[in-house]
């Protein structure tokens, strides 16, 4: 079964090119494209997509009212917006309003196609999604528990770090001893998997990290370990933020 994908995106060349990088691609439907918000909201009740791709200026409505619309109403579609903007603030209210990825233009069809591979499961990182019956979201894969607990505290999804850190935790949650061999085993692991050195895993999570405590989310990171672990400028080091999540998983899977 074809994953169905919509877009919709004000720029009609990028929109063409799009629909038609996607496409050509086996398992993958594009079941509605548009450039204007309020067509957006009457397609996705209509073909009810797995994957949205949401420019955030669309004539009508615009796209953080498109995302809010499909956050509230069709929770189990992912979305991935894209906009003219790398600020901060931009791509933290992305976020907000439901955003999975935020890619900033210009940006290759061939992005975001990876990165709806991403989302639908062809990669070995995984988001699978399910709804219960009041329709709220529920992780049905370790990548995806660990991903919703970024992006509840502020590690965007965009950054390196959101990737190397998840992978870490993923190391720690199958063998907790790992944390007593951060610098010797895990940066390495991770930096063999993803190409790259480790003195480089090893900076990009501190900044994923930095990132999260400098957004000051204090009651989110509190609500998510359970207790006012971390306070002010106060934050856990790479191996201490390893650790609590990987401990919150695995207790959760006793």
């Amino acid at each position: 079964m074809s994953e169905k994908i919509a877009i919709f995106e004000n720029n009609e060349e990028l929109l063409n090119e799009l629909q038609n990088c996607i496409s050509s691609v086996e398992g993958y439907e594009v079941c509605a494209a548009s450039a204007n918000g309020n067509e957006a909201i009457e397609l996705v009740k209509k073909t009810c997509p797995n994957v949205a791709i949401v420019d955030l200026v669309l004539t009508g409505l615009d796209g953080f009212g498109v995302l809010d619309y499909v956050r509230e109403n069709y929770p189990e579609c992912l979305t991935v917006a894209l906009g003219g903007f790398k600020d901060d603030k931009i791509v933290d209210r992305a976020i907000e309003h439901g955003a999975v990825y935020y890619l900033a233009k210009p940006v290759s069809p061939q992005t975001v196609l990876d990165r709806i591979k991403d989302l639908s499961g062809t990669k070995v990182l995984t988001y699978k999604v399910s709804t219960d019956l009041r329709g709220k979201r529920k992780a049905s894969s370790l990548d995806e528990k660990i991903s919703n607990i970024f992006i509840t505290i502020g590690i965007p999804p965009h950054i390196k770090g959101f990737s190397y850190l998840r992978e870490g935790i993923k190391l720690a949650v199958s063998d907790p001893s790992i944390i007593n061999k951060v610098t010797k085993e895990l940066y390495p692991r991770i930096a063999e998997k993803y190409a790259t050195s480790p003195s480089k895993v090893e900076r990009a999570i501190r900044h994923a990290i930095e990132v999260a405590w400098n957004r000051g989310r204090a009651d989110a990171i509190s609500s998510i370990f359970g207790a006012r672990v971390y306070i002010g400028n106060e934050r856990p080091t790479n191996s201490e933020f390893i650790a609590l999540v990987a401990d919150k998983l695995i207790l959760e899977s006793l």
